[in-house]
C-alpha cells in the first residue's frame, strides 16, 4: 500500500521522531501552503486582488508588474484558486503538500 510506503521512507529519515497516519486515529486537521506568483497589469492586477481576498490568500511581496500571494486550505480550494489565476497571469506555484495536526488536547505520544 502507498501509505505504507511513505511511512516506511519517513521513518528512515532524520529527525523524524514518529509517523502516524491521521487519517486512522480519528478527528483531524489537514492543510496545506501555497506561494502563488501573478503577473500582470490594469484590470488582471485588480481581478488578482478581487479574486485573492475572496479566497482569502494574503498578499506577500508586490511589484509594478507581480504579486506573490500567501494560501493556506484544503488543497481543492488551493486547486481553485491557482485555476482562476491562469488566465489573468500565473506564473509560478510552490506548494508544501499536506500537514496535518490531531485535534483536541491529546497530541503524538512517543
Amino acid at each position: 500500500m502507498v501509505i505504507e510506503q511513505i511511512k516506511a521512507q519517513l521513518d528512515r529519515l532524520v529527525p523524524v521522531h514518529k509517523v502516524s497516519d491521521l487519517t486512522l486515529e480519528g478527528p483531524h486537521l489537514a492543510r496545506e501552503m501555497a506561494l502563488i506568483k501573478v503577473v500582470g497589469r490594469g484590470e488582471h492586477r485588480m481581478e488578482a486582488l478581487r479574486l485573492a481576498d475572496a479566497f482569502r490568500a494574503r498578499v506577500v511581496d508586490a511589484t509594478i508588474e507581480s504579486f506573490v500571494f500567501e494560501m493556506t486550505g484544503a488543497g481543492e480550494k488551493l486547486d481553485a484558486f491557482i485555476g482562476l489565476m491562469q488566465p489573468i497571469g500565473l506564473k509560478e506555484v510552490s506548494r508544501t503538500g499536506v500537514v496535518a495536526i490531531a485535534r483536541g488536547p491529546g497530541g503524538l505520544q512517543s
